[in-house]
């Protein structure tokens, strides 16, 4: 979750914090990393294939090419010693076991939704809810989907009391950031929560 890297002087260290960026196929987990990332973000894309189609519900995504086969990374710094990892998890089922692996040693996750498909995301919700791992929903704004407020995606997501629902445009570098900043903070105070419950 936490890894701290020293100083030459001794006098500084750095956290790095591990984020997931979770969600259904086509929901815009690789452009947020993209637009949030201040280095060149690694992908694993390839091309969608026709023994795809079979598989893979590109309903209300036919304009999509791509798709991530591994995952997505790349780094933001929140303020300086503090810097977030971001790794985009793949959003098709058949992809799912690599999930375990991603989320070892992870902050938090951002589940991205989108309310034109909302379903899509209840895996992700259900995979952290059963995890304890401490995530927030992003509703992705996307151009020409009824808008719908925070309490009603709450609703219809039947989260968690407390659980933090956004709304964010994932290519937009600050809307992208203040995500990550709500997660952090959230996630922050669960864990503290945890361990005061621990020690109590």
């Amino acid at each position: 979750m936490v890894s701290e890297h020293s100083g030459v002087t001794g006098d500084t260290s750095a956290l790095a914090l591990k984020i997931l960026v979770a969600g259904g196929f086509g929901v815009g987990k690789t452009t947020l990393v993209g637009a949030v990332s201040e280095i060149r973000p690694l992908r694993t894309e390839e091309l969608l294939s026709q023994a795809g189609q079979l598989v893979d519900d590109t309903d209300g995504v036919d304009q999509k090419v791509t798709t991530t086969v591994a995952m997505d990374f790349g780094r933001i710094t929140i303020r300086s010693g503090l810097s977030l990892y971001l790794f985009g998890t793949p959003g098709q089922d058949r992809f799912w076991f690599l999930w375990d692996e991603l989320s070892q040693g992870a902050l938090g996750a951002v589940v991205l939704a989108d309310t034109r498909r909302l379903e899509d995301c209840f895996p992700a919700v259900d995979y952290f809810e059963h995890r304890r791992i401490p995530f927030v929903v992003a509703v992705n704004c996307f151009a020409g989907a009824r808008s719908h407020d925070a309490d009603d995606v709450c609703r219809a997501l039947d989260l968690d009391h407390g659980t933090p629902v956004v709304l964010c445009d994932a290519r937009d570098r600050n809307s992208g950031k203040e995500v990550l900043i709500r997660l952090v903070e959230y996630a922050g105070r669960m864990h503290t929560a945890r361990l005061l419950d621990s020690v109590g």
